[in-house]
C-alpha cells in the first residue's frame, strides 16, 4: 500500500532522514519506534507531503506522492494525526470534526462517520458543543484521531499518540486504535515513544536510530529482541 524507497529529508544542510526504505501492507499496524530526535516524525511528514524528500521515491497505492501537496494526499485515503494533537482551539468539537470532512461531498456517509466516531469516544458527544481548546489532553486526542478518521482515510498516520496523557486514557486510545484498523480495516502507521505500548498493538515494527532503520521484524519478535529491550522497553 505505502513504499519508502532511499528517502532522504534534509532540514536546510541537516540530513534528518537517510536513505530510508519502509513498506507498509494493506490492512497492518505497523510501528515506527526510536529515541526523540531519530526522524520519525519526519518521516510521516515526508509521507504526507508537508517536508518533501531531496531524493527517492514514496508511492501509494503504486502512485508516487512524494511530489505532491498535502492536500492532494488526504484526497487520496491518506490522513496524518499531528504530534500534539494541532485541534482547532476556538472551534467547538463539531467544528473540528466538520473540518476533518471538508473536502467530502458525500453528506449522507459523513453523518454516518460522524455517528462512527461517537461511538468510538462518547465523550465527544457529551462535548460536541464545546471549545476544542477546553478539552482535557486525553479528549483534545481523542477528538484529533476522530477529526481525522473523519476524512475516511484508508492509511492512517499517528504521532505520539501517547504523549502527555495518563496511563488509563493511554490505554483507552491504544484499545481504540486496534479497534479502528479491526473495524474497518484502516491500515495504520504509528509513531510511538512507548515502544512497549506501541509493539504489543502492531503486527510489525521498524526500529530508527539517527534517521536509518536499523532493525525490521515482526512485532512480536522485536518485543522479544535483547537490543530492543535494552534500548528502548528498558529491560
Amino acid at each position: 500500500m505505502l513504499k519508502l524507497s532511499n528517502v532522504n529529508t534534509y532540514y536546510g544542510n541537516i540530513q534528518a532522514l537517510k536513505d530510508l526504505s519502509i513498506e507498509i501492507n494493506e490492512g497492518e499496524i505497523i510501528t515506527l519506534i526510536g529515541a526523540n530526535g531519530a526522524g520519525k516524525t519526519t518521516t510521516l511528514m515526508s509521507i504526507s507531503g508537508v517536508v518533501k524528500p531531496r531524493s527517492g521515491e514514496i508511492l501509494f497505492d503504486g502512485q508516487p506522492i512524494h511530489t505532491m501537496n498535502p492536500e492532494k494526499i488526504v484526497t487520496m485515503g491518506l490522513c496524518q494525526v499531528p504530534e500534539g494533537r494541532r485541534i482547532f482551539p476556538q472551534l467547538t468539537v463539531l467544528e473540528n470534526l466538520d473540518m476533518g470532512a471538508y473536502l467530502r461531498e458525500d453528506k449522507e456517509e459523513v453523518k454516518k462517520d460522524l455517528d462512527y466516531v461517537m461511538d468510538l469516544f462518547p465523550i465527544l458527544k457529551e462535548r460536541r458543543n464545546q471549545a476544542g481548546g477546553t478539552l482535557s489532553g486525553g479528549e483534545q486526542q481523542m477528538l484529533a484521531i476522530s477529526r481525522a478518521l473523519m476524512a475516511r482515510p484508508r492509511l492512517l498516520l499517528l504521532d505520539e499518540p501517547s504523549l502527555g496523557l495518563a496511563p488509563l486514557i493511554i490505554k483507552q486510545i491504544f484499545e481504540i486504535i486496534k479497534r479502528i484498523n479491526k473495524e474497518n480495516g484502516t491500515t495504520i502507521f504509528l509513531v510511538e515513544q512507548n515502544a512497549n505500548l506501541a509493539l504489543k498493538s502492531a503486527h510489525r515494527g521498524y526500529v530508527m536510530e539517527n534517521g536509518v532503520v536499523t532493525l525490521s521484524d515482526t512485532a512480536q519478535n522485536l518485543l522479544s529482541n535483547q537490543e530492543v529491550k535494552k534500548a528502548y522497553l528498558g529491560l
